[in-house]
């Protein structure tokens, strides 16, 4: 069995140290946590170092000042940083509604590595919410701009989208986390 490649254990470090004073939002859970289970997803589905390092990096120039594009290409490489830059909303539109449907609208002309990098993201975030809301419903929608039903609604939106371009074996998680997800929410 091979071991990591030195690009997964540097994205890794880099990751680790962008995101460590972030917490997810239920405000307890290091952040960091969130790319690591979305780079495991992507390694139980096969995908290459590249598209690893992209998944363990995938939030820090949507989230991290200290992190550009530019900076993300310097360090990783063209390959990892396009990666990351498809699946970066641009949070100069302030209109929340706004960024996720343009979002959506983006999985049908995204990338292979993109497109798995986004499908894990959308997974873990799924299933960590759903995780969440079984133990406080009550006060777990507050955290999300969307609210309620409009994170379940983009949810919906976004799994469609995912399902219409994966296959049944990378599909299938999705549409059993949205499942959970709507019948905790």
């Amino acid at each position: 069995m091979k071991g990591f490649s030195p690009g997964i254990e540097r994205a890794l470090r880099a990751a680790c140290e962008a995101h460590a004073d972030q917490r997810r939002k239920d405000g307890c859970t290091p952040y960091f946590l969130h790319p690591v289970h979305v780079a495991l997803i992507l390694a139980r589905w096969g995908a290459d170092d590249l598209t690893l390092q992209a998944a363990v990096l995938h939030d820090v120039v949507e989230d991290c000042a200290e992190w550009t594009g530019d900076r993300l290409r310097e360090e990783f490489g063209a390959p990892v940083a396009d990666i990351v830059a498809e699946v970066t909303e641009d949070k100069s539109i302030e209109s929340w509604a706004e960024r996720k449907r343009l979002a959506v609208e983006h999985v049908a002309t995204m990338s292979e590595a993109a497109l798995l990098v986004k499908a894990a993201d959308k997974l873990h975030n799924m299933q960590s919410l759903a995780d969440f809301l079984r133990g406080r419903p009550e006060d777990a929608w507050s955290a999300f701009n969307g609210g309620r039903e409009g994170t379940l609604r983009i949810a919906r939106e976004l799994v469609e989208a995912l399902v219409a371009r994966l296959g049944d074996e990378r599909s299938a998680p999705l549409v059993e986390a949205l499942d959970a997800l709507e019948a905790t929410a």
